[in-house]
């Protein structure tokens, strides 16, 4: 029985070719910056976000943690969404690595407005903690990979300007939120001081995340690297694999969008499911289970060849990624269909 896995676009593997650039990677110790590949690898990623610099480390949780550190100091506060990534997802890291608040927004499938902001802002007191960065999570996980329209998020990077805060954009899915709107990862990176970005999601590789910013944040981004303990060594040959996915995998996530399409489209009408298909905008979708629990259906599609995750009681998070072909979404239709039932 074929497995069909809709958990994550991180279960994404290798393609031959990507396995071949590895394979050939030149390497070096990326902590002298004697990599070549790595050296590459930011120095492209920085030119596609339009950005002076970038550094390698191998996760987007800590690409995001390095930059809170990076732009705070203990007891500072960071407004974000409130089921944004790094609050929710990250393992209480804001507190833990950075000693920074966190001042939770009300957005709308993980969208808040300028207006938001304002509303949040603190005086200027000795009582309080000293506001000093937004966080902006462009696609939403948590909102079934809602856009940021590239208004949006120049209103909230104005009410920031006005207040003296600076900007960073959790952009791990950054990449499907440029295929789906047309508008370029450099028009989005520009109204923010950082940027993350995964290459180890829809992109396919195997391994890690960037953070682009100006030399001097990227200089101090660094240390935090190496206090985290994300300095690598002969790191070239997973740099290879995020080489070849930022220059042959981005426009192919379309097609990822157009399965998630098909599978909510499948899934709308269905007994024992609810579903919006108009709110898919990307490769994530979220369903409720109405006849079962989400355990229970997650538990009857895996019997059926089909894996998801359940994300609450009665919620289930379904994600097409490199490894689910348009031929897989009948199948997984009518095996998810069956088990809600």
């Amino acid at each position: 029985m074929k497995i069909i896995d809709l958990r994550s676009d991180t279960v994404t593997k290798p393609t031959p070719a990507m396995r071949a650039a590895m394979a050939a990677a030149e390497v070096g110790d990326d902590v002298l910056g004697d990599d070549p590949t790595v050296n590459e690898l930011e120095r492209r990623t920085a030119e596609v976000l339009g950005k002076p610099a970038a550094v390698y480390m191998p996760s987007g949780t800590m690409t995001n943690q390095v930059a809170l550190r990076t732009h705070t100091e203990p007891g500072d506060e960071v407004m974000l969404d409130e089921n944004a990534h790094t609050y929710l997802l990250e393992g209480g890291a804001p507190a833990a690595l950075s000693g920074v608040m966190t001042r939770l927004l009300p957005g709308v499938r993980g969208i808040f407005t300028a207006d938001d902001v304002r509303a949040a802002l603190r005086p200027r007191n000795v009582h309080h903690p000293r506001t000093r960065l937004v966080c902006v999570e462009n696609t939403h996980n948590r909102g079934g990979g809602s856009i940021w329209r590239i208004e949006q998020v120049a209103a909230v990077a104005a009410a920031a300007k006005e207040a003296h805060l600076r900007m960073h954009l959790d952009g791990a899915r950054l990449w499907n939120a440029s295929v789906a709107t047309g508008v370029p990862e450099r028009r989005y990176a520009e109204h923010f001081d950082s940027v993350s970005v995964c290459f180890s999601k829809g992109l396919g590789a195997p391994v890690g995340s960037a953070l682009a910013g100006d030399e001097e944040f990227i200089e101090r981004a660094r240390r935090f690297r190496k206090m985290f303990g994300g300095g690598m060594r002969q790191a070239g040959i997973i740099a290879a694999g995020a080489l070849y996915a930022l220059d042959h995998h981005r426009d192919r996530l379309a097609e990822d969008h157009a399965n998630a399409r098909r599978l909510a489209e499948g899934l709308a009408g269905t007994d024992g499911i609810q579903l919006d298909p108009s709110a898919v905008e990307t490769n994530i979708l979220f369903f409720r289970a109405t006849r079962t629990s989400a355990a229970e259906l997650v538990a009857k599609a895996k019997r059926r060849g089909v894996l998801v995750l359940a994300t609450g009681p009665d919620t289930i998070r379904a994600v097409t990624s490199l490894e689910v072909a348009a031929a897989d979404i009948p199948p997984a239709v009518e095996a998810l269909a069956s088990a809600a039932e």
